[in-house]
């Protein structure tokens, strides 16, 4: 048997976007549907308000050095929004020319909490929120 974590990523009616700019990022295969082509492949079993139609129910990116999963929540769900999460997504390795461009794109528009910057344990790290409100840390190690 095999077990694994995977992230998964409840944005607010902006998955198509993410989900975009996440593969521009990480590259990989993206597979997903929107809540109105489940219904419609699904023969109807969960109907969803025309303004969640075009929304992510599920989808997933896979890539060489990442697995995303993102979802939209629908407007008939009554899920509290968070204000602050206690998740970090990381990223860490020791190589610095694709992390460091990971770290480049994730930080536009987004929030640098730390700079990408020598650590006293000698890594690169940094941490930045992006621009969907998602916590990356980048920890670049000697290679």
């Amino acid at each position: 048997m095999t077990v694994k974590l995977t992230s998964y990523i409840n944005l607010d009616g902006s998955g198509r976007e993410a989900l975009d700019f996440y593969h521009s990022i990480f590259g990989g295969t993206v597979e997903s549907d929107t809540f109105g082509e489940f219904n419609e492949k699904s023969g109807g079993a969960m109907p969803m308000p025309d303004e969640d139609k075009d929304k992510i129910m599920h989808a997933s990116l896979t890539g060489d050095h990442v697995e995303l999963m993102i979802s939209d929540v629908p407007s008939t769900w009554e899920v509290p929004a968070a204000k602050e999460s206690n998740i970090i997504l990381a990223l860490s390795g020791d190589d610095e020319t694709v992390l460091r461009g990971y770290w480049d794109r994730l930080s536009e528009g987004g929030t640098i909490v730390q700079p990408l910057e020598k650590a006293p344990w000698g890594d690169y790290f940094g941490n930045v929120t992006d621009k969907f409100g998602v916590s990356w840390m980048v920890d670049i190690g000697p290679a």
